[in-house]
């Protein structure tokens, strides 16, 4: 099995957009011809916009984008210039009149990091679909959705580590599987091989580290409703891409098995306070197994994980790993 680029896995197209001053960005899957999508929801406060598109019983069989963003529900009128930007190209879904192109959005908190009044729009989603279109720009770090991207805030930003977009891919006999990943997580980060923590919530020296889950379990004891600030600071999004070929239905049970790789590389996972979200898009024609892809996906998930941190740089105040 050899590790190959995210570009390399398909012809999805991807761009990103970023503003640095205010800490906030967004990042664009498209496929012109419209790409099979499925959808996995493991937090319990995602800023989502037509994620019933990916609902197996729906009528749609394909979408023609899948947009990043930070900004937090503010964040999802960027679809709108993802939409735009496919409509003057002619892409969509033939209504007659037009083309409608479908794009589903999934967004992420940043609004502490930077300028909080900043955030992704319709022009920068139009911007990253026309970056995807024409030129491609994907890199790992502080860009796009991932620019604003924190980790460890259990006891709030103060203690918290900068993290960013991360990718991974390999190529195992021919099928394909790659993830990208925009790392925002309430809690600390973990190299999935080694058990190693390599971010999260740092101690009063802001060089060493700390344990969420041994946080959240001390202070139960003392005080209560401690975390109750905690739900507008996080959420972990996850676009894996494939080769082969599925429907809906499949990629949707890829997309949970995809959250595996959240679950053994963040702790804690999944929470309220966090909107975990993971797509599973296939582009391709290739004959494969549902359950080996759903097992690489996890694999693919946790490695760009890794990279999202280990790429990300120290910005905004909070450091990043590679400068403890």
């Amino acid at each position: 099995m050899d590790e190959i680029r995210i570009q390399d896995v398909s012809d999805i197209r991807i761009g990103q957009v970023e503003d640095t001053n205010a800490g906030t960005g967004c990042t664009v899957f498209i496929r012109p011809e419209g790409m099979r999508a499925g959808l996995d929801v493991g937090g319990g406060g995602p800023a989502s916009r037509e994620s019933t598109l990916l609902d197996p019983l729906t009528a749609a069989n394909v979408i023609h984008g899948i947009t990043l963003s930070g900004g937090s529900a503010f964040g999802l009128s960027a679809a709108s210039g993802v939409m735009r930007y496919l409509e003057e190209q002619n892409i969509g879904f033939d209504v007659g009149v037009t083309k409608v192109p479908l794009v589903a959005q999934s967004a992420l908190f940043d609004l502490t990091v930077g300028e909080g009044f900043v955030r992704p729009d319709e022009q920068m989603g139009y911007e990253a679909c026309r970056i995807a279109m024409e030129e491609q720009n994907y890199k790992d770090g502080n860009f796009g959705a991932g620019c604003g991207a924190t980790v460890g805030k259990i006891a709030g930003m103060d203690y918290c580590m900068k993290t960013g977009i991360g990718s991974y891919a390999v190529d195992n006999h021919g099928l394909k599987v790659g993830a990208v990943v925009a790392l925002n997580a309430l809690g600390d980060i973990f190299d999935w091989k080694t058990g190693e923590q390599i971010a999260g919530l740092l101690k009063e020296d802001k060089k060493t580290f700390r344990s969420s889950p041994q946080y959240i379990e001390e202070s139960i004891k003392t005080v209560k409703n401690r975390f109750a600030n905690m739900s507008k600071m996080n959420t972990t999004l996850a676009v894996l891409i494939t080769n082969a070929y599925f429907e809906k239905p499949q990629l949707c049970k890829i997309a949970a098995m995809g959250q595996d790789g959240l679950a053994r590389s963040i702790r804690p996972v999944h929470t309220s306070f966090d909107g975990d979200s993971v797509y599973a898009v296939s582009a391709g024609d290739l004959k494969a197994d549902q359950e080996v892809v759903g097992t690489l996906a996890a694999e693919v998930i946790s490695e760009a994980i890794i990279r999202a941190v280990t790429s990300a740089e120290s910005a905004y105040g909070f450091p990043a790993a590679r400068d403890l």
